[in-house]
């Protein structure tokens, strides 16, 4: 067995490039950039009202000004404003050469159309956002690798840019092997619900993923088969159940019959020990154990991370922080552990320590925490690594 660091290691050494795709906006959210994104206009594209109010020219000395006018939000207006004259404007319209400052509609007071004010604060310039505040041409929207977020795809938007480079998203195939799972032609006595297949599609989809999935008995042909096809139609394989050192355990040989090059077989964590990383016909592939919570638990920190890598990202391992614990913690044997946890306000909580055929503790995470074999206890109030869920 291998250390989790160890498999990190290896695992990303063998990411593969995917070719770059030119996807609309709205279609780009949740994937990464291809390259950078520079920004082709300023913003804001000219002084515009922050504010309902009245605009003009700043003069301490000019206690009244005239209402010669209205500008509203997409108008303009070309009009030279003399000293004393002022115009109703709106939040978002653009304010004339002419004029400077826009005074809060809440602090004037306005007879026909005349009007004075009362805000002491207002200076030269108040309440107008300058042309090119925020960005000018040329600067960077959006570095290569950056996860687009609709607060990204609203700045993009905001500079008139409708599409972007992208690094296609990669097509996973899931296979779910065994005997055990209930099927309506067959006897139900002894067998289970899957459940693996639900959660990984889930978890694939939501995460942008194209996913299709097909389910393989125990069978050391029918698994084989189901390998070669998988390797013309997608990216990326993943298979649960079978990786273990069982007689029915027969993805290895799969694996093999495919010249499958294993990178690493056994990782000394917990949950997730027979965990499986190989090239098979030059695309990655994934052995999980078949266990809900170790698949997910694994997904989360393994098969995520390399997929958001296949895609470009800048920071493809969930977000990592380290934070006092709410509790002392003691972790038994000698494997590095993956543990669900709940953070609020600052501290970690451990949740119940369940199997790995539990997942009723994932539910009321947001976190997982990471014991690494170095360790095996905590005090209260210790600091520990925890990798907070893409929720």
């Amino acid at each position: 067995m291998i250390a989790v660091e160890e498999a990190e290691r290896l695992m990303m050494a063998q990411v593969p490039q995917l070719p770059t795709e030119r996807f609309e906006l709205e279609d780009a959210v949740g994937r990464y950039t291809a390259e950078e994104v520079l920004s082709p206009k300023e913003h804001p594209l000219f002084d515009m009202s922050a504010v309902d109010g009245y605009t003009f020219r700043f003069d301490a000395s000019v206690k009244e000004w005239k209402v010669v006018g209205e500008v509203q939000a997409g108008a303009v207006c070309k009009s030279e404003l003399a000293s004393g004259e002022c115009l109703r404007i709106f939040t978002g319209a653009m304010v004339p050469t002419s004029a400077d400052t826009v005074v809060m509609q809440e602090f004037v007071s306005r007879e026909d159309d005349l009007i004075t004010y009362r805000d002491p604060k207002l200076k030269p310039g108040g309440n107008v956002r300058r042309k090119g505040e925020q960005l000018q041409v040329g600067d960077v929207l959006l570095e290569k690798g950056r996860h687009i977020t609709p607060e990204a795809i609203g700045l993009l938007a905001s500079v008139g840019i409708h599409a972007v480079s992208i690094l296609r998203p990669p097509r996973v195939h899931v296979v779910l092997t065994g005997n055990e799972f209930l099927n309506e032609q067959e006897p139900s006595e002894g067998k289970i619900h899957s459940s693996n297949g639900f959660m990984l599609g889930a978890a694939l989809r939501s995460s942008g993923m194209l996913v299709t999935m097909e389910h393989v008995p125990d069978d050391r042909a029918r698994l084989d088969g189901a390998f070669s096809k998988a390797l013309a139609q997608c990216d990326v394989i993943l298979s649960t159940g079978g990786v273990s050192v069982g007689d029915h355990d027969l993805v290895r040989e799969a694996v093999e019959m495919n010249d499958g090059l294993i990178h690493f077989h056994g990782v000394s964590q917990k949950p997730g020990k027979p965990m499986l990383f190989a090239t098979v016909g030059g695309k990655p592939f994934f052995g999980l154990p078949g266990n809900p919570r170790a698949v997910m638990v694994l997904f989360w920190e393994y098969v995520l991370p390399f997929l958001r890598a296949m895609q470009g990202a800048k920071d493809p391992f969930l977000l990592i922080d380290r934070l006092p614990l709410d509790h002392a913690v003691t972790a038994k044997g000698d494997r590095a552990e993956f543990r669900a946890a709940l953070v609020r306000g600052g501290r970690v909580s451990l949740l119940e320590d369940e199997g790995s055929h539990m997942l009723r503790s994932l539910l009321e995470a947001n976190a997982i925490a990471y014991l690494p074999s170095s360790v095996r206890s905590w005090e209260k109030g210790a600091d520990i690594e925890v990798h907070y869920l893409p929720r």
